[in-house]
């Protein structure tokens, strides 16, 4: 029992390592709204602060650790895009990756909503498959599910 109780307790601990909550972010919101904006299997969104640190993520693990085609000739992945997102990185760009799929990739700054009371928040994004929507458009569709979220 003693072991049972560790486990779920050592998991807690690590879940909360890994995503710092983000103040007056109601989580379960923002992943619905990320879900009907550009919600896809192969789609993965990280949320930064501004030293980089990954604070939410849509998609599992495995999905946002890809490493894909950057569109400029080299590979990179979302968390890597999301360090550099926090540094001042905007991009919005599509390109082919493993045929028939394309791959976007979207990065930059969560505009403060009216009323936010958070730390600058800097987001990436990527989508890849047959049917991937250009970055611009993954972009403009995230500014408004984080407005529609409250962030």
């Amino acid at each position: 029992m003693r072991g049972v109780i560790a486990a779920v307790l050592l998991g807690a601990l690590a879940t909360a390592a890994c995503s710092p909550a983000i103040k007056g972010l109601d989580e379960d919101v923002l992943h619905d709204e990320v879900s009907q904006a550009i919600g896809d299997a192969n789609t993965c969104v990280l949320l930064a602060t501004a030293d980089g640190k990954v604070a939410w993520r849509y998609n599992t693990h495995i999905t946002c650790a890809r490493t894909l085609p950057d569109c400029a000739g080299g590979t990179t992945n979302v968390e890597d895009l999301a360090k550099a997102a926090a540094k001042g990185d905007e991009r919005t760009v599509s390109c082919p990756s493993v045929e028939p799929n394309t791959v976007a990739w979207a990065t930059g700054k969560v505009a403060a909503g009216k009323g936010a009371d958070h730390p600058p928040l800097f987001y990436a994004a990527v989508m890849e498959g047959e049917r991937a929507l250009p970055g611009r458009e993954i972009a403009a569709r995230l500014d408004t599910a984080f407005a529609d979220a409250g962030l």
